[in-house]
């Protein structure tokens, strides 16, 4: 069953890049006593990801700290070495990079993409969430293009 508000997220293992690699980073310590925007995209790179999605968040990014989010946070189905590069594309240097590299924390939300048929693998959807201490008050999730996952929709639920 798919995560819905009033949900905790799963504590799950990610990886995100550090001064000296890629290191572990677990769900339970990126949520735990913060006001936490997640919003994921199906692949680090993409069109629609780096063309729409991320740019909006880079370009709110003040704005949605301001309204007393902690961490604004971006995850995909690829490596740290991946979103480490695309954080720098990017200049995302105020959003925490989130590798679900296996689609772990994706499958365990029930928010996981099958994108197979185009040689692409298990992904993630596109979706975006606000998160307090651990606990889903909204959730926004696209399956074409990106309204619900928006950095503006997010700013108008905040």
């Amino acid at each position: 069953m798919t995560i819905a508000t009033g949900d905790r997220i799963p504590d799950i293992k990610l990886k995100t890049n550090g001064p000296e690699g890629p290191q572990d980073i677990s769900t339970g310590d990126v949520f735990k006593g913060k006001k936490v925007v997640l919003f994921a995209v199906p692949g680090a790179f993409t069109p629609g990801c780096s063309n729409t999605h991320m740019p909006g968040f880079v370009v709110k990014a003040d704005e949605i700290l301001a309204r007393g989010v902690d961490t604004i946070a971006c995850m995909s189905v690829n490596d740290a070495f991946v979103m480490d590069a695309w954080q720098r594309d990017q200049n995302a240097e105020k959003i925490l990079m989130l590798a679900d590299g296996n689609a772990d924390l994706a499958r365990a939300m029930d928010l996981e993409l099958d994108a197979t048929g185009g040689s692409m693998g298990i992904r993630s959807k596109r979706f975006a969430m606000i998160v307090n201490d651990g606990v889903v008050e909204y959730l926004g999730v696209d399956d074409k293009g990106i309204d619900k996952s928006s950095a503006e929709t997010v700013l108008s639920k905040l």
